[in-house]
């Protein structure tokens, strides 16, 4: 068969998929300045699956520990240990918590510590890694149309692809309130919130609260992000622990009332048919309604580039207005001036656009 056929073949069974496929008509029928995407490990997994550690929060913290190995900054009893735990404790945010402890001033505080020096030993050259940019392209399509976007990850693989494609990508934290606040009111297109941090930055890495007293504490700041889960619809990309995250729970869930009230989104993989259902009934407390894109990640970026194609045919508001003569044509556009002469009224002034500002002619 020619290359050209086998195209022309995948084409024909990409349509057919695509027939076939069925989105929630909720979902789909947002605009993406309604939507606010959860980013999780399984985006940055799709997108570089050459590097373990950004396929799961287990192998992360397997990584982590590895270059501590390496590194020698980490006992290598503590080594053993923490082996253990990732391998029998089932709530992985408190093992990793651990950890970052294990390597931090034994004064409680978490800065400096070389918890990063490990996380930049895993996450060096993330740009020569990014083998499958589909989900990505969709989210920077999304995001010049207005989503805004949220991410648990250390990793900016995001960041790196946008400014590849010559967008102004910015990578934010908690930290900078004034930041936080532009992102949060929708004055940052561009802008990536990393609740846990970013890997490059050495003292805005944390996992738990603790470390977010000023902005949880400060009810200017909470009330912005609160009021983005009450009227945005939260679609979860790639997110298996996020709810269970301590800080996502802090700034978001806690004091959000009527949760069941609202509309939220995730997309997940159906492994297990009576797991999935449970899950579905059990997030609809939160809120949210939960989505499979098939039973293997193997779907998950096309199934994100499908769902970006359905979300972006949306039309804006302003597109939904008929101008008059736009509909009636010209002719009725003569007969209005005449009507308007006879009644002894003379047409409006047009306003044109000069340099110096709006002139009538």
């Amino acid at each position: 068969m020619r290359s050209s056929d086998k195209i022309e073949a995948l084409w024909k069974i990409k349509i057919f998929v695509l027939f076939l496929r069925k989105f929630l008509k909720s979902l789909i029928r947002r605009r993406p300045r309604d939507l606010l995407l959860v980013i999780g490990t399984g985006v940055s997994a799709a997108v570089a699956p050459g590097i373990p550690a950004l396929c799961s929060w287990r192998s992360c913290i397997e990584a982590v520990i590895e270059a501590a190995e390496q590194l020698e900054v980490l006992h290598p009893g503590d080594v053993a240990e923490f082996r253990k735990k990732v391998i029998k404790d089932r709530d992985l945010l408190v093992v990793a918590h651990d950890l970052i402890r294990k390597m931090s001033p034994r004064t409680g505080d978490t800065k400096p510590n070389f918890f990063q020096d490990c996380l930049m030993e895993v996450f060096d050259n993330l740009e020569q890694h990014i083998q499958n940019p589909v989900v990505l392209q969709s989210i920077l399509r999304l995001m010049e149309r207005g989503t805004m976007v949220l991410t648990t990850n250390y990793d900016n693989l995001l960041e790196i692809f946008g400014q590849q494609q010559g967008k102004p990508m910015e990578s934010l934290d908690l930290k900078d309130k004034d930041k936080v606040l532009q992102w949060a009111r929708g004055h940052i297109k561009y802008g990536v919130l990393h609740i846990h941090g970013l890997y490059t930055d050495p003292c805005g890495m944390v996992l738990d609260p603790s470390g977010y007293k000023d902005v949880t504490q400060d009810p200017e700041v909470m009330e912005v992000l609160q009021n983005l889960y009450r009227t945005k619809s939260f679609l979860f990309l790639g997110c298996g622990e996020t709810l269970r995250d301590q800080i996502f729970q802090a700034l978001f869930l806690y004091t959000v009332k009527n949760k069941v009230d609202l509309e939220h989104y995730m997309l997940v993989l159906k492994e297990n048919e009576d797991h999935f259902f449970k899950l579905q009934a059990d997030m609809l407390l939160h809120g949210i309604k939960v989505v499979s894109y098939g039973d293997s990640f193997k779907q998950f970026p096309e199934y994100v580039q499908d769902l970006t194609a359905q979300i972006c045919k949306q039309r804006s508001p302003d597109a939904d207005r008929v101008d008059s003569t736009t509909l009636l044509g010209t002719s009725c556009v003569d007969c209005a001036k005449r009507k308007l002469g006879e009644n002894g009224t003379d047409p409006p002034k047009r306003i044109k656009q000069s340099d110096n500002g709006p002139v009538k002619s």
